[in-house]
């Protein structure tokens, strides 16, 4: 199992992330979305696309813009669509799924 753990609480939990440029997305349906509010804050990302912002609140703590996700990505970025990654001291724990090995 993924989490992603915020001032003492899973915020996020799934069997299997997706794993782009060292950040595991979480997919939508694993998120605990009492802990998360829209931001209007966007970045533009030249391979993905643009990204928007959740904002974390945990035990009335607040954590800015600490999670972001492309609801429209670019095609090379197509299958982490709405998934959500951490950053902002937001700790990512767990084990990943290994895929099969793939023989030739």
């Amino acid at each position: 199992m993924m989490r992603a753990i915020w001032n003492g609480v899973v915020i996020a939990e799934t069997s299997r992330t997706k794993r782009v440029e060292g950040n595991d997305y979480f997919p939508p349906e694993s998120l605990k979305r009492e802990c998360f509010t829209e931001s209007s804050t966007k970045s533009l990302c030249l391979w993905k696309g643009i990204a928007r912002y959740y904002t974390l609140t945990v035990n009335g703590q607040v954590n800015p813009d600490a999670a972001w996700y492309y609801p429209h990505p670019s095609p090379l970025a197509r299958r982490i669509k709405n998934h959500v990654a951490f950053w902002n001291g937001v700790t990512i724990e767990g084990t990943r799924e290994k895929k099969p090995s793939q023989h030739l």
